[in-house]
């Protein structure tokens, strides 16, 4: 809320905001005071009435024409009745909030307040994270952390806080609740960043998610949708695009990038355990899964026409992945525990992501695996191999 003072009024000011003592003007000697306006004098002229001021005020305002037609009645009965001035003002108020109520009924009828409104929702939404779309960079006064609405849009290669790589709807038409938006939120703004950045190579270590929910304030002015952003864990900005997608890749990055999420996917599903125990049923299961994907990653390799440069890495590549399905299939197919785990810890040595640095290399892409893909002993986290 903007808090505005109030300058004085012109003149002498006294101490507790009095007005100085008055002091009559003196006639000449004689038994008392002269008054110039008194039962002799010219009579003082009639006050303006207050309420046609204000009726002339929302009347030209067009703001709530009801309001300023009701007080214009109100004004004409107190001047009729007291004497005071402002009749045509009332008038004016008067007539100008009829013609506004004419106009809000015809607006409200062809759809113009609804337009008017939309205009008044975009005006606040302005320098606000509200008004921030896919691909765009930003700065926040208070960074990604401040718990702040206020981002100002900038260049994606000056320095920034954050940069918005999707938008997810918020279904339904009432507030959901926080723990809902929360739950929301991170389960889907984690499935939209491989769309947005295709190479997980190139994204470095420091980057992390963050998002921004819509408040119970911000869904009555229409906000709908969750920003996920892309920002530094430690708070500090960064310059340059984080995005690799179809707008930046090439044909054949993007052939090679959507092959290869194929496996990711399936990796991605890889079953939750703490420790090594005697049902590998499921284990057995997902083990299937990654076979296929793998016969599906080879099949999309083998399909594209690569330039003359990546054709003997590629070729390595697919006599590589081969000898991993291979290994992911005699996984699936061993039903002791024991010899399951031997089978998986071999199937995981055939899907090294190095084998594909010389195909990156080949194509232009980052050939540096991800620290936590290097780190990987038996299985890595959800979203993180590549080949």
């Amino acid at each position: 809320m903007r808090v505005v003072s109030i300058p004085p009024p012109a003149g002498p000011q006294f101490e507790g905001g009095a007005q100085p003592p008055h002091h009559p003007h003196q006639g000449p000697p004689g038994p008392g005071p002269y008054f110039p306006y008194g039962p002799y004098g010219p009579r003082p002229p009639a006050a303006v009435n207050g309420v046609a001021i204000a009726a002339l005020v929302f009347g030209v305002l067009c703001f709530l024409p009801a309001v300023g037609l009701v007080l214009g009645v109100i004004a004409l009965l107190q001047i009729k009745r007291r004497g005071e001035r402002g009749k045509g003002m009332a008038v004016a108020g008067v007539t100008l909030s009829s013609l506004g109520l004419v106009l809000w009924t015809v607006a409200l009828v062809t759809g113009g307040a609804a337009a008017f409104w939309e205009g008044f929702r975009e005006g606040a939404r302005s320098d606000s994270v509200l008004s921030l779309r896919e691909g765009d960079c930003f700065t926040s006064p208070g960074g990604l952390e401040g718990w702040t609405v206020k981002a100002h849009k900038v260049p994606c290669a000056d320095e920034h806080d954050g940069e918005v790589f999707a938008l997810v709807a918020v279904p339904g038409s009432d507030f959901p609740g926080d723990d809902s938006l929360v739950e929301l939120s991170e389960d889907r703004c984690y499935e939209r960043r491989s769309a947005y950045v295709m190479d997980g190579w190139a994204l470095p270590e420091e980057i992390a998610v963050y998002y921004f929910a819509p408040s119970e304030q911000s869904w009555g002015f229409g906000d709908r949708s969750v920003a996920c952003v892309l920002g530094q864990e430690d708070g500090t900005r960064f310059s340059g695009s984080l995005r690799s997608d179809a707008t930046t890749l090439d044909a054949h990055q993007l052939a090679y990038l959507e092959a290869a999420e194929v496996l990711n996917a399936a990796l991605d599903e890889v079953p939750a355990s703490d420790s090594f125990d005697d049902d590998v049923s499921d284990d057995r299961e997902w083990a299937g899964q990654v076979e296929e994907a793998v016969t599906e990653q080879v099949r999309l390799l083998r399909a594209h026409t690569w330039p003359e440069q990546a054709r003997e890495p590629v070729d390595e590549l697919v006599a590589d992945l081969v000898e991993a399905r291979v290994a992911w299939g005699r996984a699936a197919g061993t039903a002791d525990p024991d010899a399951y785990w031997i089978r998986e810890e071999e199937a995981w040595e055939a899907t090294d992501p190095s084998l594909s640095i010389t195909v990156r290399e080949a194509l232009g892409l980052a050939t540096s695996p991800p620290a936590y893909d290097e780190e990987v002993e038996r299985e890595p986290e959800a979203g993180e191999m590549e080949v």
